[in-house]
């Protein structure tokens, strides 16, 4: 694979990242999801719906900026090879929507994630497989204890 397709792969996907970021009304995010992801996008990612591909897509950043309607999520390291492109990202908002069942909290959450984007021959996102630090998040949104700083009762 050409230097210019891995090149034209990170460049799709910085557009729908800067789409997504970019004051991230749903609409303008529903059309960067289908200009830049292939139809039948296979998406890995803890996904609070029961949707699929594209559709999952669009709706995990609905539900995102309902509940965090100041995300920001900042690329970290971008690597490139071939037809994947891996993005680490540190995610940042304030929880003022709700977000899986839980009211508005207005705690603020850091978290980290890990994208692994694949693209087509024309630099369409084919599949994304992320991991996502769902723990951290529900830990500071008051979901979880942490067990390593609280402290047990005898």
């Amino acid at each position: 694979m050409s230097a210019v397709r891995t090149e034209s792969h990170k460049a799709a996907f910085l557009r729908f990242h800067d789409a997504v970021t970019g004051g991230g009304a749903p609409d303008v995010i529903a059309g960067a999801v289908d200009e830049l992801a292939a139809p039948d996008l296979v998406f890995h990612a803890p996904v609070p719906t029961g949707l699929t591909g594209t559709q999952a897509l669009k709706q995990v950043w609905t539900v995102l900026l309902r509940a965090f309607p100041d995300i920001r999520v900042t690329i970290e390291d971008v690597v490139a090879e071939g037809d994947k492109v891996v993005f680490r990202n540190t995610v940042t908002g304030t929880h003022l929507g709700e977000y899986r069942g839980l009211a508005p909290t207005g705690r603020k959450v850091e978290y980290a994630e890990i994208f692994i984007v694949r693209f087509t021959p024309d630099s369409r996102i084919a599949e994304i497989r992320g991991v996502v630090d769902v723990l951290s998040q529900l830990r500071q949104l008051g979901l979880l204890s942490d067990p390593f700083t609280s402290t047990a009762r005898a």
